[in-house]
């Protein structure tokens, strides 16, 4: 019993001294039986996705609820931004939910974020789980204070029964056992180096939308600059030249300058390479004048065999050799 005190007071002093660091907490750890809410922020899910996900969580021995909104369609969205928002405070504010699971990305996630104050964001710890559109609700957790998980949601649970390595990942992370190092082999661009600060990114194209808001945006300068940043990106179906024009509103606003590592996923479905051999390409004659470590073909992207979970906002080493690239995450 005294060793199971001992722990619990070293994990809260090693949190506290993250929040202190960073300003920037961990969600409380899942237990068997928990609710868990599934919410679509975004566009309108498969039916049969979300019944296959919600019996996947449950062999997790977690116990699925569905938000009411959840498969609705208003146009190309789950229902209107006022229902979808409606959701969202509803899986933020009741008690018994102890986590949310983004159903898909596609579009609409940002419009949430108007009619819901960053104070009433900071008020909910709660583990936040989604990647594409998803990555502005991130940001915004970000800013209020809480790490949230950029990873799979229930098309990948559904498709692959939650038995694939990342989703496991995903299931260790939720449930507090580990965050576990992510180890690629080395990219013949990539720059060699060590750094470590807060991770944060995401769908290029999504954080790009609300660059320059107030309160959501964390990549915002003053933010960037008052924090150790190790940015993270990956898109899907965006040309060479609308990547080359995101990346010089980063340069412009000042973001990339604070960097302290650029982590570059896959860019999949590229429409059009406007004359270069692939999008790395591009990206490596635009960051290269960048004197920090830089990794390439990382798995993060919106091909889901190749998009591990990572955790936004939470203290990170990234290390870039010869051989190997190797993030570490450190809560």
């Amino acid at each position: 019993m005294k060793k199971i005190l001992l722990l619990a007071l070293l994990a809260t002093s090693v949190l506290a001294m993250a929040k202190g660091k960073y300003g920037i907490v961990m969600p409380p750890a899942l237990k068997s039986g928990d609710a868990v809410a599934i919410i679509s922020p975004g566009s309108t899910p498969k039916d049969s996705v979300v019944i296959r996900a919600m019996q996947v969580l449950r062999g997790w021995g977690l116990n699925p609820v569905e938000g009411k909104h959840v498969t609705a369609r208003y146009h190309s969205w789950a229902g209107t931004a006022k229902q979808r928002e409606e959701d969202l405070m509803w899986a933020l504010r009741d008690k018994s939910i102890k986590a949310i699971i983004c159903s898909r990305g596609g579009y609409g996630s940002a419009q949430l974020l108007y009619n819901v104050p960053i104070d009433t964001l900071k008020k909910y710890n709660k583990w936040i789980v989604g990647y594409s559109d998803i990555t502005a609700l991130h940001s915004a957790m970000v800013r209020s204070g809480h790490m949230s998980i950029h990873g799979s949601m229930c098309g990948r649970l559904a498709s692959t029964g939650g038995t694939d390595e990342y989703s496991q990942r995903l299931r260790k992370i939720l449930f507090g056992e580990e965050i576990a190092d992510v180890e690629v082999a080395s990219h013949e661009l990539n720059h060699t180096g060590k750094a470590s600060g807060i991770l944060v990114g995401g769908n290029m194209s999504v954080f790009t939308l609300i660059s320059g808001s107030k309160h959501y945006d964390f990549l915002d300068r003053d933010f960037v600059k008052r924090k150790n940043v190790i940015l993270f990106f990956e898109d899907v179906s965006e040309n060479v030249d609308r990547v080359a024009s995101m990346l010089f509103q980063m340069k412009l606003k000042g973001t990339l300058d604070h960097v302290k590592g650029i982590i570059v996923g896959r860019f999949t479905d590229v429409p059009s390479l406007s004359g270069y051999d692939d999008m790395n390409q591009m990206l490596h004659e635009y960051l290269d004048q960048y004197d920090i470590p830089i990794c390439y073909d990382f798995p993060t992207s919106h091909d889901e065999s190749w998009n591990t979970p990572l955790v936004e906002g939470c203290p990170v080493e990234l290390k870039v050799d010869n051989q190997k690239v190797t993030l570490k995450f450190k809560p």
